[in-house]
């Protein structure tokens, strides 16, 4: 028996020849197996079909269990129907529409959408390891893994649109794999080419230039689109009292009222992409023939929904101006991360700083912004029916046209100015 105490610890294992002067034997090392067959990787159409099996199920819980509550509140939840409204969801979060009894219902809702695309760009990641192609670097293995979920996930899409028009509202079988397809690959081609490398191969052959001006309109469109989520959501809590008598004039019971309210939550991007564009000037229209800008602001009978509670009742004027500057701004700051970043490079490369290597990528920053805000703005609109409820929403082109103006001007104003005051 070996005693161990704090004062005596343990010693640590011998391995191999015992030191001299002490009896007993060696200990035998066993040798390395040669000629070990290699680790069997799973074919491409299984571990493919399994990270997009995987990715389908963890975004269409959730909205399954929102709906289930909505019927729960009305007695008349069942297994089956709760499973048919979460694949009616988990569709239109997807930007597939649907045909109800009081029209097309196209507004998806962003939070949901979110949800799936992050899930399959880790389905891209898995598929990708899973077929041994990590950190390859090759251009090819990461479509074969991309294009692959895109098929699993297609077919995923084609039966849940089966199951749904079995005994609910219509849609498409061929709308819903075809737009499945294009969302699987495109976001699992993301975690894809993150896994294999190729995303660091592209972003090493392109131009610097290129690379500081992509970035930074990202910066710029992301600080845009943050700036429009806190404006929405300080709308909402400053009419709190408004949102909450719309949520209890239900009157649907604990479950009903936590269902509108997850509701509510699943389509807060899309009121924050709309407070985007109406900090930029577009604004949105909440149904035909209405709109709600910082100039005018226009709306008719609405859905008694809590998002409501944030819409402006007039025009902007007093202190509340002062968010109509919340573009330029961010423009500014992600121009000044860009001259910082520019100027450091140069004092590293102990070279002067010309003026062309920091305004050429601060050009390319506003079309950049510009694209990532109208395509956000095209995710966040669509019909809520028919009648005066097919147009919610922005209009894409105006919310890039002008999104690549004003972040374009901010992103040249702030890198300048850090270039002018930053030390030599």
């Amino acid at each position: 028996m070996s005693f161990v105490t704090p004062d005596q610890p343990s010693r640590p294992t011998e391995v191999g020849p015992r030191p001299p002067g002490r009896p007993g034997a060696a200990r035998r090392i066993p040798a390395p197996r040669t000629g070990e067959p290699p680790r069997r990787r799973p074919p491409l159409a299984v571990a493919a079909g399994v990270a997009a099996a995987g990715a389908a199920f963890t975004s269409w819980l959730p909205v399954a269990v929102v709906l289930w509550l909505f019927q729960l509140s009305e007695g008349a939840a069942t297994v089956p129907a709760a499973v048919r409204a979460g694949l009616a969801g988990w569709l239109l979060g997807h930007g597939v529409p649907l045909t109800t009894d009081a029209g097309p219902l196209g507004l998806a809702p962003l939070a949901m959408t979110l949800l799936a695309v992050w899930r399959l760009t880790r389905a891209g990641v898995h598929t990708s390891r899973a077929i041994g192609a990590r950190g390859s670097r090759s251009p090819r293995r990461a479509l074969v893994a991309a294009g692959a979920v895109g098929v699993a996930y297609a077919v995923l899409g084609v039966l849940a649109a089966l199951l749904v028009a079995a005994g609910g509202p219509g849609v498409s079988p061929v709308r819903a794999g075809v737009t499945l397809a294009v969302v699987g690959t495109l976001a699992a081609l993301v975690g894809a080419a993150r896994t294999t490398g190729v995303a660091h191969l592209l972003a090493e052959r392109a131009p610097l230039p290129l690379r500081d001006g992509v970035r930074a309109g990202l910066v710029a469109g992301l600080l845009l689109l943050g700036g429009g989520a806190g404006a929405a959501g300080l709308a909402v809590a400053t009419g709190g009292g408004d949102a909450a008598d719309l949520i209890g004039a239900y009157r649907t019971g604990v479950a009903g009222q936590a269902g509108i309210t997850l509701v509510s939550l699943a389509y807060a991007p899309n009121a924050a992409v709309w407070s985007a564009s109406y900090l930029l000037g577009p604004g949105f229209a909440v149904g035909t023939d209405t709109a709600v800008r910082t100039s005018e602001v226009s709306v008719g009978a609405l859905p008694a929904v809590p998002l409501v509670a944030g819409l402006p009742g007039g025009p902007v004027d007093g202190p509340a101006g002062a968010l109509l500057a919340v573009p330029v701004l961010a423009g500014m700051v992600a121009g000044c991360l860009l001259a910082r970043r520019v100027i450091r490079s140069a004092a590293d490369e102990k070279t002067p700083l010309p003026w062309a290597p920091l305004l050429r990528p601060a050009v390319l920053a506003g079309p950049v912004a510009g694209l990532l805000t109208g395509l956000a703005a095209a995710a966040s609109a669509g019909p809520l029916g028919g009648g005066r409820l097919a147009d919610i929403g922005p209009v894409p082109w105006h919310v890039a046209a002008v999104a690549t103006v004003v972040t374009g001007v901010g992103v040249l104003l702030g890198a300048a100015a850090t270039r002018v005051l930053s030390r030599p």
